[in-house]
């Protein structure tokens, strides 16, 4: 493990959450390229074990991977100072551009941005997906467990914890498969102990100081939802939407459908996870209360991303050595294969609801374009993710200035 100072390495991590376009799989490509290939901060195996373990865990896996790698370089402060530099930048602007969706919806340069954008995320997440692939795909075991992965999730409507149970349970009854040595450590079992201890103690505080000093509504239904679903986000952001969606538009009321989907929209095309869009939901839960929305949408992201936080830090003393036992790697090396037929499910969940947004009027045939000219522009030219962003978001723009939008 390379030393580097912390305050050398934070213009990295705030770098990687200003760029974390794409999902998941272009943000752990993104992290693989400059702190494995770049810099060579972490070795290529170690990072693959975090990644496997924050897969493992409740909460989004890009932001758990980032932690943990900030704890392998650092230790404690560094994996917080990663952690919250991969998500404050993206809840900063989805918190301005949730307001500008509470008060500007019908805005046409607005939307006809992220109408060009979404065909620029949709290659963005291919072409992640491709080299998440190259890293977890090693042989014909792990493509079948990827391609099975991937038709239970499509074709049969299996939810993805259940998929990833059947992967591990594969993994682990299937022969042993060569693994290279990794070396031993001590975890420190107290110290992880104190963690958790500390961690809910803090959320405990914050929500006792948040009921006296501010009341119950809308405060105690944020606490609610955004503390269960934490713990229950298993897959990622679209497993876990349908659950968000329900208690925040049905039982709560605080946005309708159609908001509720603009907000997904806007979490695909900013960076950061994905997870983000329960920011969006937050905020218009104080906007609908007539309360302040930036104060419920900050506590809807800290109420997100503090049980992750716990749980990643808790979990990376042990990372090491829970992977020595050859059982525990075969099942994670099932779960790693099964994951990128998940991300590729996504992808044409992505696909499905960006170019055939409406199936009684056949496909959005402009946006169809669009994808076919940036993914030319990705495999000739190799755009950085902002760059493709950008010429998205003004393609879209060009076009509603133009008429044809």
């Amino acid at each position: 493990m390379t030393h580097v100072p912390l305050s050398h390495a934070l213009p990295v991590y705030l770098r990687i959450g200003l760029l974390s376009f794409g999902g998941p799989a272009g943000q752990i490509a993104l992290m693989h390229e400059e702190l494995v290939t770049r810099r060579g901060w972490v070795a290529a195996p170690a990072f693959q074990r975090g990644l496997n373990v924050a897969m493992l865990l409740p909460g989004p896996e890009a932001q758990q991977l980032a932690t943990w790698l900030g704890w392998r370089v650092h230790g404690l402060w560094g994996g917080i100072a990663a952690g919250l530099a991969f998500i404050l930048p993206g809840t900063a602007l989805m918190i301005v551009l949730a307001w500008i969706a509470a008060t500007q919806a019908d805005s046409g340069p607005v939307a006809a941005i992220f109408y060009g954008i979404q065909p620029a995320v949709l290659v963005i997440v291919a072409r992640a997906m491709v080299a998440l692939s190259g890293r977890s795909l090693q042989g014909a075991r792990s493509w079948a467990l990827a391609i099975a992965a991937f038709v239970a999730l499509s074709g049969f409507g299996l939810s993805f914890p259940l998929v990833v149970l059947l992967a591990a349970l594969i993994g682990f009854v299937l022969p042993p498969v060569p693994q290279p040595d990794i070396p031993p450590t001590a975890p420190a079992r107290a110290a992880t102990g104190r963690l958790i201890a500390v961690s809910v103690l803090g959320v405990a505080m914050v929500y006792g100081i948040v009921r006296f000093t501010l009341g119950t509504t809308p405060f105690d239904g944020v606490a609610e939802l955004f503390l269960s679903a934490a713990f229950v986000s298993f897959g990622g952001a679209y497993a876990l939407l349908p659950y968000v969606a329900e208690q925040a538009v049905e039982v709560h009321g605080w946005l309708t459908p159609e908001q509720m989907l603009n907000g997904l929209a806007i979490a695909e095309a900013t960076p950061g996870p994905l997870i983000l869009v329960n920011v969006y939901a937050g905020y218009f839960a104080g906007h609908s209360a007539g309360t302040s929305g930036v104060v419920t949408a900050c506590l809807a992201c800290f109420y997100t991303f503090a049980p992750s936080f716990m749980l990643i830090l808790a979990a990376a003393p042990h990372v090491e050595s829970i992977q020595r036992r050859r059982w525990i790697r075969q099942a994670l090396a099932g779960v790693s294969a099964a994951v990128v037929g998940v991300v590729a499910n996504l992808a044409l969940y992505l696909g499905r609801a960006a170019l055939w947004p409406n199936p009684a009027h056949g496909p959005d045939w402009i946006k169809l374009a669009l994808l076919v000219i940036f993914a030319g522009i990705a495999w000739r030219l190799k755009p950085s993710v902002p760059m493709l962003i950008g010429t998205g978001a003004l393609v879209g723009l060009l076009l509603h200035l133009a008429g044809v939008i």
